[in-house]
């Protein structure tokens, strides 16, 4: 069972990118954690080794390979989780799910509307769903932190993006709404806007390179964003001293967005 001394830590999509550099930091400074993932058995010999430096930390590590997104699938999943949780409760829940459609809006190889739920379901309705499975059974611990990622597709258009760009801007809905009406529970809800990042999720975008590049000319700074920039955030968040803080979008990106 998780250790009684630290708490307690839920990532949603926690293998690679932001989500495995929060995990990494969130271990450090004192959280077990649980993490649940999605991947392909090939790619789970490398991400093993992740979770083996995550325990290696002195951290309780859980993870569960399985689908975090399917509504029909979510009772099943916590079922699983709750065992390792025994009577614990879940401090911080990080929500940092990359599966999208990436398609042009136009084109024989096209956006279609089950793109667009498939995604918005993944990236920001899923997060809802949780958020009440766990509110629901009394999971959740007094002053619990959620935390979730957003980008600057939210507001700016990027080609082959829509869909995640709509994800986006409905989870930042989501989270302001969380904020307001989970708050009589204490739940701090609050949505990280990574600047561009080198991601495998970025990668996949199509002219990512392009992105890339331009990105380091409009960061004031003249670097990108890394996972670890983004997961010190996180961790901030956490803090006692962050407890006044809640529904916000907050920007992390060295000054990228500025121009």
């Amino acid at each position: 069972m998780v250790t009684q001394e630290r708490p307690i830590a839920l990532i949603l999509g926690g293998s690679s990118g932001l989500g495995a550099a929060t995990a990494k930091k969130l271990a450090k400074e004192g959280y077990d954690l649980v993490i649940v993932h999605r991947d392909r058995k090939s790619d789970l010999a490398n991400i093993q080794l992740l979770f083996d430096e995550i325990q290696n930390s002195g951290a309780a590590c859980y993870h569960f390979n399985m689908d975090a997104v399917h509504p029909s699938k979510l009772g099943a999943s916590w079922l699983k989780i709750k065992e390792v949780l025994s009577s614990r409760k879940i401090k911080v829940l990080v929500h940092s799910i990359a599966k999208g459609n990436l398609k042009p809006m136009t084109g024989s190889n096209s956006l279609s509307n089950q793109d667009f739920q498939l995604t918005i379901q993944a990236m920001a309705t899923s997060l809802f769903d949780w958020v009440k499975q766990i509110a629901g059974d009394d999971a959740f611990d007094w002053d619990a932190r959620i935390i979730t990622y957003t980008s600057e597709g939210n507001s700016r258009p990027i080609p082959n993006y829509a869909a995640v760009s709509t994800a986006k801007a409905a989870l930042e809905a989501m989270v302001r709404s969380i904020a307001l009406e989970f708050a009589p529970m204490g739940i701090k809800a609050n949505c990280i806007q990574a600047g561009i990042t080198d991601t495998r999720s970025l990668r996949m975008i199509p002219d990512h390179d392009v992105i890339l590049e331009n990105a380091l000319t409009r960061n004031p700074n003249r670097r990108l964003t890394t996972p670890l920039d983004v997961a010190n955030v996180t961790y901030l968040l956490t803090l006692p001293e962050a407890k006044w803080i809640t529904g916000v979008i907050l920007k992390v990106d060295g000054g990228e967005s500025l121009q």
